[in-house]
C-alpha cells in the first residue's frame, strides 16, 4: 500500500501555471508578531500566503519590521491583497502598488468589499476591477459570492482562481452553501478555492471533500487560541478532506449495511 507522501506527490494545486504542494493558503494579518506568523505559516505548510499591501510593510517603512524577513518570497508566493478597497479604482490601484514594491509581481488576490459590516463582496465593483486587472497583465485570484453564475463569469474573464466565500469571512461559522459551492466547483477549469467561513480543522476538510482545490485562511488559525497548533490542525484537514474526494465516498443510505456478507457463514 502506497503511503500518504506518494499519494500527494502526483496532486499538486496549479494556479497561473505554478504547481504547489500545499492546498491550504493561508494569511499572515491578526497574529500578535511577524515571529508568530512565521512559525504559524511554517506549521501550515503553506506555500501561497496573502499579504495585505495596505496594512502590511514590505519594505515601505525602513524603520519598521519587514514582513518579508519572516516569510522571504525565495520560499514563499507572496499574493498581495486589496483587502480594504471598497471600489474598483482603489483595488487596481493597491495592485498597481504591489507590483512596483514586489518587483513586477503579477500574482494578486482581488476582494472590493461592499459592506464594513458583513465584509460581502461587491460584485459589480468586483467584476469591473478583475476585467480591468487582467487587461493589465495581472494574474487574477478573485474573492466572491457564492453564486455559480457570477464565478463563471470571473472565470471567462480570465481570473486564474475564483475563491467563494463558506460564509462571511472571519465569522467561523464554517460551509454554509454546500450545494452553491459544488455547482461552481463542477463547471469550473480554473482552481476554486474556499475563502473565508472557515472556523475549524472539520470545516477545511468538507470544503474539500466537495471538491474544492484549496482553501484560505486567517482568522481561524490566527485567532485560535493556540495559532501554531491550529495551522497544524488545518494542514491534516485539508490533506484529510482532498484525500477523501479523489478516493469517493460511499453513497448516503437510510438503511443499515452490514460491513461484513452474511452469505457463505456457517449456519
Amino acid at each position: 500500500m502506497q503511503d500518504t507522501p506518494a499519494f500527494a506527490a502526483d496532486d499538486t494545486l496549479v494556479v497561473a501555471g505554478r504547481r504547489y504542494r500545499s492546498r491550504l493558503l493561508t494569511g499572515t494579518g491578526k497574529f500578535k508578531d511577524f515571529d508568530e506568523t512565521r512559525r504559524a505559516t511554517d506549521a501550515a505548510g503553506a506555500e501561497i500566503v496573502t499579504v495585505a499591501i495596505r496594512r502590511t510593510n514590505l519594505g515601505q517603512d525602513a524603520n519598521a519590521p519587514n514582513l518579508l524577513d519572516a516569510l522571504p518570497p525565495d520560499r514563499f508566493t507572496l499574493l498581495p491583497n486589496t483587502a480594504g478597497c471598497y471600489t474598483a479604482d482603489d483595488a487596481v490601484r493597491t495592485c498597481r502598488l504591489a507590483r512596483e514594491l514586489l518587483d513586477g509581481h503579477k500574482l494578486v488576490k482581488l476582494e472590493v468589499l461592499g459592506d464594513a459590516r458583513t465584509l460581502y463582496p461587491d460584485v459589480v465593483q468586483t467584476l469591473a476591477a478583475a476585467e480591468r486587472l487582467v487587461a493589465d497583465g495581472f494574474d487574477v485570484m478573485v474573492y466572491t459570492s457564492d453564486d455559480p453564475i457570477l464565478a463563471k463569469r470571473l472565470e471567462e474573464i480570465g481570473c486564474v482562481a475564483v475563491m467563494p466565500l463558506a460564509a462571511p469571512i472571519g465569522s467561523g461559522l464554517g460551509v454554509q452553501n454546500k450545494y452553491n459551492l459544488i455547482e461552481i466547483v463542477e463547471n469550473a477549469k480554473v482552481p476554486i478555492i474556499v475563502d473565508a467561513g472557515v472556523g475549524t480543522a472539520s470545516d477545511a476538510a468538507i470544503a474539500m471533500e466537495l471538491g474544492c482545490d484549496g482553501v484560505l485562511m486567517n482568522t481561524a488559525i490566527a485567532g485560535a487560541k493556540d495559532p501554531v497548533l491550529m495551522a497544524h490542525a488545518m494542514k491534516l484537514a485539508v490533506e484529510a478532506g482532498r484525500a477523501a474526494f479523489r478516493a469517493g465516498r460511499i453513497p448516503r443510505k437510510r438503511f443499515a449495511s452490514a460491513s461484513s456478507p452474511i452469505d457463505g457463514l456457517i449456519g
